[in-house]
């Protein structure tokens, strides 16, 4: 009975979504019409962008004299992989969020694509990026 307990509450807790989230987490850098550019995942759930030498979100940033937060979700569970980013001004809570989604081609490269317009994207296209995890 002890050896079929093991075998079924280890890949429960392997296949968790904490994780897969550590898969997701550090810093990843493409490449969009020659520029380069940045993504950091913190393992707190706060991400940033990095697009020449400037930085947007974490856990404070201040953009156009306003403090704010951005913050991400993933839902493993969809195909492709959702991703939520949030970004929320820290006086008065409002928020707003970038929809996107990714796609892993090996545990250091990811398909990443997103919009602005609160529409997720379905499907990489041309406006998708190849990400690569900064060792």
């Amino acid at each position: 009975m002890k050896y079929l307990f093991t075998l079924i509450i280890i890949p429960i807790l392997f296949f968790n979504t904490k994780t897969q989230q550590q898969n997701v987490a550090g810093k990843w850098i493409g490449e969009d019409q020659n520029e380069i550019g940045y993504i950091f995942f913190n393992t707190d759930g706060y991400a940033a962008f990095e697009i020449e030498g400037k930085t947007m979100g974490g856990e404070e940033f201040v953009m156009n004299g306003q403090k704010g937060k951005m913050t991400y979700t993933i839902n493993y569970k969809t195909t492709p992989i959702e991703v939520d980013f949030t970004m929320t001004k820290l006086d008065s809570g409002e928020s707003k969020n970038i929809l996107g989604i990714i796609e892993f081609l090996d545990k250091d490269t990811m398909n990443f694509d997103m919009s602005f317009d609160s529409k997720r994207p379905t499907e990489f296209g041309e406006r998708s990026i190849i990400l690569r995890r900064v060792k």
